[in-house]
């Protein structure tokens, strides 16, 4: 455990929070083990695993992990890049790849900084990290609040999955204060979370569909995955979605559109 984690909460065996390391498809369970080995190393115990190549448990897995085992025991598998990170209020993606989408750029430092001071204010944090052979799909980097890009040799980028977790979980435990164990006060904490953001791109799906939006029919998949990448980079609260949920419905209803059903709980505009 690094240095900075305050002995008396090692000795507990609690491990202040932190953000949680979502692996989408890896292929191989010695590099799942190895990734909770060293995410381990460094104070982090939050792993979350999206459909595992050779399904879950993996004794391979289990076995590389050796006593950082108990990451494993919570670790999912869930089925897809949605359902880890509908929780989750601020996601990085690691990417080698430009893809077009607009999302800021940031080194590892800088995303490990930006997630200490998220989680302090309370909020639910997520690195992502693709399969071996291929990386991440656009699709799971549009999810992303910001992309994370691994300074490395232009001649030799790839990274080993795990090799990847061990940058990030470094820089997470390099400079990671003593974190209190209070949760923060709900107005510090209002991001909407994935899944918040999920709804609300359904329900722009819905209307802007209905209206004609996505046009020419060749163009609609990328416009889609373009509007929702940019819901993701904008941070948007709890408060922001409520008021576009009602700016939506009350444009369909206008338009005599379809509106994509009901938000949770209460949203503006009206009922």
């Amino acid at each position: 455990m690094t240095g900075r984690v305050s002995k008396a909460v090692a000795a507990a065996g609690i491990v202040p929070a932190g953000p949680a390391f979502v692996l989408v498809r890896p292929q191989l369970g010695e590099n799942i083990g190895a990734a909770a080995r060293v995410m381990w190393n460094f104070g982090l115990s939050r792993l979350r695993l999206v459909d595992p190549r050779d399904g879950w448990p993996n004794p391979a897995a289990v076995a590389m992990a050796s006593g950082a085992g108990r990451l494993l025991d919570h670790a999912g598998p869930y089925p897809d890049t949605a359902a880890a990170l509908a929780d989750c209020a601020v996601v990085y993606a690691t990417t080698g790849r430009k893809r077009g989408l607009a999302q800021p750029v940031l080194s590892p430092a800088e995303a490990m900084a930006d997630a200490r001071a998220h989680i302090a204010a309370g909020r639910q944090v997520a690195v992502v990290f693709g399969p071996e052979r291929a990386g991440l799909e656009t699709a799971d980097v549009a999810r992303a609040t910001a992309v994370v890009a691994v300074p490395v040799n232009p001649d030799f980028p790839s990274l080993n999955l795990a090799q990847c977790v061990a940058v990030m979980a470094y820089e997470w435990g390099r400079d990671a204060p003593d974190l209190s164990l209070t949760a923060a006060p709900e107005a510090e904490a209002a991001l909407a979370t994935g899944e918040e953001r999920d709804r609300l791109g359904d329900r722009f799906d819905t209307v802007l569909g209905a209206a004609g939006y996505f046009f020419p029919p060749d163009k609609a998949p990328g416009m889609r995955q373009v509007l929702r990448a940019m819901l993701a980079r904008l941070a948007l609260t709890r408060g922001d979605v409520q008021l576009l949920h009602g700016a939506l419905r009350q444009l369909a209803r206008a338009g005599g559109l379809p509106d994509g059903g009901k938000a949770p709980g209460r949203d503006g505009g009206g009922s």
